[in-house]
Parts: C-alpha cells; sequence; structure tokens
C-alpha cells in the first residue's frame, strides 16, 4: 500500500511536536480524526505485510484517537482475528456494524466470524446483506464465505450455488477452487476435483487439504503413484497438520492388522 503525499503530510504532523507550525493543536477534533486516519493506514499496510505488532500498535492508537470510526474497528478486529482473539474481534466487528450498519465489507467480516463460531443463522444473515448490497464490488468475498458456511452444515448444494457465484465473478479466486475441490471430491465428481484442484494451483499454493483431497481423489481414481506423491508430500510438508495425523493413523492401524 503507498502512501500518497496528502497521508504523508499529514504523518508529519502526528509525529511531530506541536510547537511544530502548521499542524495545529492536536487536541482538536479534526486533528485526532486526521491522526486516526495515518495510524489507521499505517496499521493496515503492517497488517498487508504481516507485521502483527506494528499493526497493532497504529490500529490501536487509532482507536484511542476514534473509537466510532467504523474503518478503524474494522481493521482492528480483522487483526483480532489473527492474533486469534477471536472474542474481542467480534465484539469490535458488533462495534463497527453499529457504526456503520450498511458497511458490505464488516458484513461479510461479521459473517464470516459468527460462521466460524457455530452462529450459522446469524453469520449467513450478515454476509446475504453484503451479497445484497449495490456497493458491493468484490461479491465473490462474500459468496465464497456464505459458500463455507453453508458446508460447514453439510449443506452442499446450497454451498455450491454460492461457490459457482463467486467463480462467475472471479474465475480463479483460490478459497472458492478449493472449496469446490472439497465438494465435487465428496459428491464423487472425481474429475472434476481434478479440474477444480488444477485451476487453483494456477493461483495458489497448496495446503494441507488441498493435498488430503488431492490423495484421496488419486486413491478413488485409482492412480496409486499420483496418490503416493501426495501422501508424501502432505506428510512433508504438513507433518503437524490434522491430514497428515489422520494419514498416519491409518497407516499405524493397517500396520497392526485392524
Amino acid at each position: 500500500m503507498r502512501l500518497n503525499n496528502k497521508i504523508v503530510i499529514l504523518l508529519i504532523c502526528v509525529l511531530a511536536v506541536m510547537s511544530v507550525p502548521g499542524c495545529g493543536s492536536t487536541g482538536s477534533t479534526r486533528n485526532k480524526e486526521e491522526s486516526a486516519e495515518i495510524h489507521m493506514q499505517l496499521g493496515i499496510r503492517y497488517l498487508n505485510m504481516d507485521k502483527l505488532s506494528f499493526a497493532k500498535e497504529h490500529l490501536e492508537k487509532a482507536h484511542d484517537l476514534d473509537s466510532d470510526n467504523a474503518e478503524v474497528l474494522n481493521a482492528l478486529a480483522f487483526l483480532y482475528e489473527k492474533l486469534k482473539q477471536p472474542e474481542e474481534a467480534r465484539e469490535l466487528y458488533e462495534d463497527a456494524i453499529d457504526a456503520a450498519p450498511e458497511d458490505y465489507s464488516i458484513q461479510n467480516n461479521l459473517g464470516r466470524l459468527l460462521c466460524e463460531q457455530g452462529e450459522y443463522e446469524s453469520g449467513l444473515n450478515y454476509l446475504k446483506q453484503a451479497v445484497s448490497s449495490p456497493y458491493n464490488n468484490r461479491l465473490w468475498l462474500a459468496l465464497t464465505n456464505a459458500g463455507r458456511c453453508e458446508l460447514m452444515q453439510d449443506h452442499r448444494n446450497a454451498a455450491e450455488a454460492y461457490l459457482r457465484q463467486a467463480l462467475q465473478l472471479q474465475a480463479f479466486y483460490a478459497p472458492a477452487l478449493s472449496e469446490m475441490q472439497k465438494i465435487a471430491y465428496e459428491n464423487g465428481d472425481y474429475w472434476s476435483a481434478k479440474g477444480f484442484l488444477d485451476r487453483y494451483l494456477s493461483v495458489g499454493p497448496h495446503t494441507a487439504e488441498t493435498l488430503w483431497y488431492a490423495y484421496q481423489t488419486e486413491r478413488a481414481l485409482g492412480h496409486r503413484e499420483a496418490a503416493e506423491d501426495y501422501r508424501k508430500t502432505l506428510l512433508e510438508t504438513f507433518p503437524l497438520s490434522k491430514e497428515a495425523k489422520k494419514i498416519i493413523s491409518v497407516q499405524k492401524h493397517l500396520r497392526n492388522g485392524k
């Protein structure tokens, strides 16, 4: 994220001593809001760089300066998700939605988090609002999250409908492709599962989950050599994953003759 000239000038004012001419009184409402904007932009930049400690410092400062700013609340909530603090994140998202109830980005984030916490109905309500927003120019995000929420409830048909809509808008959106790989495998459509994996790998790296479903897909198709390659890659690349542990457990049972 590149800071424009206005933001750079404001940042100089924020960091300078109060006596510097041109910066004005830092106690004024306007200057507090401007300072909050600068800290928010810096926090988001560090968040995108995965420098979470610096992101936390700036986003919390932005919140201290302008606690009712919905964008600040939304960014800080997302940071707390990254820090594995979902309860704090949820509280901030709820504050953000109170401040800006029509904001599709907040609706999407809060809906996704609620689904991950098992509150599927409430989560889907927010995601559907994000999908129906006329201002949402990134609909595939909310559609994919809605698909995932349906899949968490084992509603495969509903999940697939959302995910296919997402892929119509963004044909190579990696999260939607990986979910469709999973659905295709579970539906017994193994060649489609391979196809979705190929599309996924053109834009994203393997995860433990994509390797697991690739391994299972090749086994189902009778492609032993390909399945073995995926098995080895999974165990070598993600040895502590739940998918690797499932393979190890199966191997132990086979060795024990169970």
